[in-house]
């Protein structure tokens, strides 16, 4: 059994995927990281039972 052998459309349709799903990678490490700074922002500030919130502020 032998294999054809691969188109050139085959070919500009994968970089084009490689792109696309390094962009997506990218995106998503970026919220990650922004939601894990924002976590460990929220984690240093005191929230109050009047619903006010002290914390260091910069």
């Amino acid at each position: 059994m032998t294999f054809r052998p691969e188109h050139e459309i085959h070919k500009r349709r994968f970089s084009r995927n490689l792109g696309v799903g390094l962009s997506l990678a990218a995106f998503i490490a970026l919220v990650f990281a922004l939601t894990v700074v924002k976590v460990t922002e929220e984690g240093k500030l005191k929230h109050n039972a009047d619903g006010t919130i002290e914390g260091q502020t910069e």
